[in-house]
């Protein structure tokens, strides 16, 4: 695949991204032209279907709503939809952007209540896997936006591929997705097992989705709990449940949100309790690993740290 970076531009960004003043030039930019630390959220799921894009759309809206500068980062390679369930026709995507024709601010699309997008491409194979190199490339395309933001959203693919681990690993917050389906059940404790064994990931919000009412919800936070207490060293914040509407469906169909189409409805007030239940949550500046360096432009880390 064609790039636009040498090994010797490697070799630089690397030095640069793990040195000091990358971190004095990211807590200089942060605090001249942002009063809070940006939030970083991976919104994830150990199975598919369980309408984790639809909860990323409402999610962001319903920020937006409280006046939150958000961007959704599209980060299913090969089956993106954000676009889709918003009903935009993104000009470019991040196959462009790694390509090296488009920088990403050319890919940024602005959605409903001012959200902004980094689209993925649908069906894009030579981007469902990034490499070493194409991440280097990514860290620089994210360090160049023009914007700050208060919460970047980051909508994974479902399962345990390296691009969902890697994503979730980088965040701040890792919020799981699940249903009462035993199925998905599993797989989202696989999926919090494995980051919790590989990269030291301790704490998840969850939210289950499509509930007949309040106590499935809590039936599959006590299953996952009770599993989890016996044989992982993890905790999960049980943030609320999406009660199931069938004008969810239409809301897809005539593609906008939700909470836009009726804001009135009993999902939307889920939604808007789930978003504040997630602005509410104490906010842990230390960085996870070497992986943060990722969001070095987005994160301000405390000077006491000694980071």
């Amino acid at each position: 695949m064609a790039s636009v970076f040498n090994s010797l531009d490697q070799a630089k960004t690397l030095r640069r991204l793990s040195g000091l003043p990358g971190r004095e030039a990211a807590l200089a930019r942060t605090d001249s032209a942002h009063a809070f630390p940006t939030r970083v959220i991976s919104v994830t799921s150990g199975k598919g279907g369980v309408g984790k894009t639809a909860v990323v759309a409402n999610i962001a809206v319903s920020m937006a709503k409280l006046g939150k500068k958000v961007l959704i980062i599209d980060a299913d390679l090969g089956l993106a939809n954000i676009d889709v369930v918003y009903g935009l026709t993104p000009q470019y995507n991040l196959n462009h952007f790694f390509n090296g024709h488009v920088g990403l601010n050319e890919i940024l699309v602005e959605g409903p209540g001012g959200v902004k997008i980094l689209p993925a491409g649908s069906g894009l194979q030579q981007v469902t896997h990034l490499n070493a190199l194409q991440k280097v490339q990514f860290m620089e395309g994210l360090d160049g936006l023009r914007e700050v933001y208060d919460v970047v959203l980051i909508d994974t693919e479902a399962g345990i591929s390296e691009n969902v681990t890697y994503f979730n690993a980088a965040a701040q917050e890792v919020l799981v997705v699940a249903t009462s389906d035993p199925a998905s059940i599993t797989d989202a404790y696989t999926l919090m097992k494995l980051l919790s064994i590989q990269f030291k990931q301790k704490n998840f919000q969850l939210v289950v989705n499509i509930v007949k009412d309040a106590g499935e919800g809590l039936d599959v936070f006590q299953k996952l709990t009770l599993v989890a207490n016996r044989f992982l060293d993890i905790s999960i914040n049980y943030l609320g449940c999406i009660p199931y509407d069938k004008r969810m469906r239409e809301s897809l169909r005539r593609q906008r949100p939700i909470v836009e189409l009726y804001p009135d409805g009993k999902v939307t007030e889920a939604f808007e309790s789930l978003t504040q239940g997630l602005l509410n949550l104490p906010l842990d500046l230390r960085l996870k690993g070497s992986l943060q360096f990722f969001w070095k432009s987005f994160l301000a880390i405390s000077q006491a740290e000694g980071m």
